[in-house]
C-alpha cells in the first residue's frame, strides 16, 4: 500500500512540474520575418509563386516528369489528407522544411522568405482545395487521448493499452485498439482484451477478455470554436471467461456522447456521458458513466515534441435504487514520441477516491501509433 501510494504523489508532482513548465513556456517564440518591406499578396499569389511549381497550380500535385521527383507530391484536393494536421503542423514544415518532421528534404524551407502571416495566408489558401472542408473536422480538434475517456474526434490509430493492479488481486489487463475513419464524419473500432488474473484457488490464469466493436459519428464541429460533439455505440460480446475475471458473462449495449473543446493556451477539455445496457441485468446491471479531463500541451522548445499532462474525474453508478457512485481520479502525462510526432506513450494511475477499501489503484498506460502518418518505423 505504500509504495502505491508512493508512487501516485510521485505521479502527481511529476504531473506538476510539467504543467508549470506548460504555463512558463507558453509564450512561443516567433519565426524570424523579413525586415524589408513589401506588397501585400493573397493566399493565391504566394501559393502560385512559392508552391504551385511542385504542387501544381490546382493543387493536385505537379507530375513526376515535370518535377524530376522521385517521390509524388500530396494531393490537396484530397480532404482526407488536408483536413487532418493543424494548422501549426504544416506552417512548421513550410518555416523549417520536410526534415524537420523526417519528410522528404526536398520539401524546402521558407521560413527565411515569407512571414508568419504570409504562410498562414498561403495555408488557408491550401485548405480550400478540398472543395468540402466543412464536412470535414480538423486537425485542431483531435486532442490528446486519455487513458480512459473516449475521444470526440474520428481517428485511424492503433494503441496498445495495460493496466496493472497496485493494490489487492494481482491482475494485469491489456487491450489490443485498432481505430479507422470511415468518410468525413465517421469511425470504427475492434478491441480485443488480453487478462491475466491470481486466482486464489487457480493461481495465475488468463484469456480472452469481452471483445468490443463500435462506431462513432461526429455530429458537429467548429474549427472556429474549437468544438466537437460525437455520438458512438459500442458493442460488449461476452468472449471472455467470467469465472476467470475476464469478463461480465453477458452482451452489454453501450451508447455514449463524447464532446471536446479547445481552451486558451493550447489547453482543452474533453467529456463523455452514456450508459452501459446489459442484455441480462439478472447477470450484470445496468450502469451509468460520465467522465471529464482536463489537460494542456506543451514543448520545451520552438519545435520540440509536445507533452500533454492531463487530469481525469470518472464516475459511474449502477441502475439499482441503492447502489453507490463510484468516482476515480486519472492523473497522468502524454508524451511525443516520434519525431513525425505519430507514435505516443501515455501513463498514469487511476486512484479510486470513493469506496476506497473495496476498489484498487492501478497503473496505466497505452503506446499509440497513428498509422495514417506513416509505418511505425518511420519519422523517428
Amino acid at each position: 500500500m505504500i509504495e502505491c501510494r508512493t508512487a501516485i504523489l510521485l505521479l502527481l508532482a511529476t504531473g506538476s512540474v510539467l504543467w508549470g513548465a506548460s504555463l512558463a513556456l507558453g509564450a512561443k517564440p516567433k519565426a524570424a520575418r523579413p525586415s524589408v518591406p513589401r506588397p501585400y499578396l493573397s493566399g493565391q499569389q504566394l501559393y502560385r509563386d512559392a508552391c504551385a511549381s511542385c504542387h501544381g497550380v490546382d493543387g493536385r500535385g505537379a507530375a513526376r516528369y515535370a518535377t524530376g521527383f522521385d517521390v509524388a507530391t500530396p494531393d490537396f484536393t484530397d480532404c482526407s489528407f488536408a483536413t487532418r494536421e493543424p494548422d501549426a503542423d504544416w506552417s512548421t514544415i513550410v518555416q523549417e522544411g520536410g526534415p524537420v518532421r523526417d519528410f522528404d528534404r526536398l520539401m524546402p524551407a521558407f521560413g527565411d522568405e515569407l512571414s508568419e502571416e504570409e504562410i498562414q495566408r498561403t495555408l488557408d489558401y491550401v485548405r480550400g482545395f478540398c472543395g468540402d472542408m466543412s464536412c470535414w473536422p480538423r486537425g485542431e480538434l483531435n486532442f490528446p487521448r486519455p487513458l480512459v475517456t473516449s475521444k470526440a474526434y474520428p481517428e485511424d490509430e492503433a494503441a496498445v493499452s495495460t493496466s496493472v493492479a497496485l493494490e489487492g488481486q494481482n491482475a494485469v489487463f491489456n487491450q489490443l485498439i485498432y481505430e479507422t475513419r470511415i468518410g468525413a464524419r465517421g469511425a470504427a473500432e475492434v478491441v480485443l482484451p488480453v487478462g491475466f488474473n491470481q486466482l486464489e484457488q487457480q493461481g495465475w490464469t488468463g484469456g480472452l477478455g469481452d471483445v468490443v466493436l463500435a462506431t462513432k459519428w461526429a455530429l458537429f464541429f467548429s474549427h472556429h470554436t474549437g468544438s466537437i460533439a460525437s455520438a458512438a455505440l459500442e458493442a460488449v460480446l461476452p468472449t471472455g471467461r467470467e469465472d476467470r475475471g475476464l469478463g461480465k458473462g453477458v452482451a452489454i449495449l453501450e451508447p455514449f456522447f463524447a464532446i471536446g473543446q479547445a481552451l486558451p493556451a493550447d489547453s482543452f477539455i474533453q467529456g463523455q456521458v452514456g450508459a452501459e445496457l446489459s442484455t441480462d441485468p439478472d447477470k450484470a446491471s445496468h450502469e451509468l458513466f460520465w467522465r471529464a479531463v482536463v489537460g494542456t500541451s506543451f514543448s520545451f522548445t520552438r519545435l520540440g515534441r509536445p507533452f500533454s499532462p492531463m487530469i481525469e474525474l470518472l464516475g459511474a453508478r449502477e441502475f439499482e435504487d441503492e447502489a453507490e457512485i463510484q468516482w476515480d481520479l486519472v492523473p497522468q502525462l502524454q508524451a511525443t514520441l516520434s519525431k513525425r510526432q505519430h507514435v505516443l506513450a501515455a501513463a498514469g494511475v487511476r486512484i479510486p477516491v470513493s469506496q476506497v477499501s473495496e476498489r484498487n489503484a492501478y497503473f496505466m498506460m497505452y503506446l499509440l501509433w497513428d498509422w495514417y502518418d506513416g509505418s511505425l518505423f518511420e519519422g523517428w
